[in-house]
Parts: C-alpha cells; structure tokens; sequence
C-alpha cells in the first residue's frame, strides 16, 4: 500500500510540474483595451491629398517573452464594418464590395508570430494580415512605450504600429488613377496586462 502511495504522490508531482510548464516564466501576456484602440487607413487621393478611414472598434492579444526576443503572438482583430471616413459617399464606398466589402468579410486581422527587436523599445513583427479573405505576409513597425528590459507583465503598455500594404494584393482594384495603391496602417493602443 505504501508503495502505491509513493508511486500516486510522484505521479501528481509529475502532473503538477507538467502544468506549471505552461505558464513560461518571464512571459508577458496582455490584452487591447477596446476604449483606448483605434486604426486608421490612409491611402493617395488624386495624388495630391489623401483619405483615411478609422477603425474604432478592434479587439486582440499580446504576448512576450524576455527570454527570447524573438517570440512573440500578436494578433488583432479590426471591426470592418465599424469603418468610418469623412463623409457618407466615401464611408459607403470603402464598406462596400469594390473595397473592403464588409458585408462578406467583417473582419480585417493580422497576426504576428516573429519578432525582430530594433531598439530598447521598438521592434519589426513579421506576420500575416487577411483582409477581404485574402492573407499577405506582412511586416509591422512597433514602438513600445516601455524598454523591453523593464517590462514586467504587471503594468499597462502603449503601442503604436505601422505597415504598409498594396490594396490590390487585396482584390481592392477599384479607381486605379484616383485612389493610391499604397495604404498606410497605423494602430494605435493601450496594453492591458492578463493574470500575473
């Protein structure tokens, strides 16, 4: 009798060890706080000026490691069809199917599984973006509000992060000598830390 009860403690051990192995010391994990989020597209108009569109809605995660600089999840979510423009023609024509086509695709996401870090605070994050059901790698600029090195996991974040993409990659061909082929992404948002 006694050795099975050696034999049960050292196997709930085991199992107790195997599920503190999930949460990896020295992981960050946070969260987009939704009230301090916002997107904006801004893309060439007449190759003179510009039109932006902003995204208020958008939900999503963060996640870091300082013990490997390169790991990272990044994933957001953006509520296409809370698009909003400057007036109503040009809200109507971006929600619609010559743009976004909000109606069939809802969402825009990126998610980002590699990290390149280009400073005490900054970094590139390489991954993928899907907008209209299309999926093209791409590559976001972050800025970090803390230094990689003081962060702890316990305190909130800001982030600003750019890209650029080509529309058309995106099925977005609609007005070639009006509107740019070069949109410019910009997110900007508070972090909020999960658990610890």
């Amino acid at each position: 009798m006694w050795v099975g009860t050696r034999r049960a403690m050292a196997m709930m051990a085991l199992l107790m060890g195997s599920a503190g192995s999930t949460a990896t010391p020295g992981s960050f994990a946070y969260s987009i706080d939704p009230a301090q989020a916002r997107v904006q597209a801004k893309v060439g108009f007449f190759g003179l000026g510009s039109k932006t569109a902003h995204f208020p809605r958008l939900e999503g995660r963060v996640a870091l490691s300082d013990r490997d600089a390169k790991a990272v999840t990044l994933d957001v979510r953006i509520d296409a069809q809370a698009l909003e423009a400057g007036d109503s023609l040009t809200r109507s024509r971006l929600r619609g199917p010559d743009f976004f086509d909000v109606e069939r695709y809802p969402r825009v996401t990126f998610h980002g599984s590699t990290m390149t870090r280009t400073g005490p605070h900054s970094a590139q994050v390489t991954g993928t973006i899907t907008a209209r059901g299309v999926a093209r790698p791409a590559a976001l600029a972050v800025d970090f509000s803390r230094d990689f090195t003081a962060m702890t996991g316990r305190e909130p974040v800001h982030i600003a992060a750019t890209t650029r993409i080509d529309r058309r990659d995106f099925g977005m061909t609609a007005y070639p000598l009006i509107v740019g082929r070069q949109v410019t992404i910009a997110i900007d948002a508070d972090l909020l830390p999960v658990g610890g």
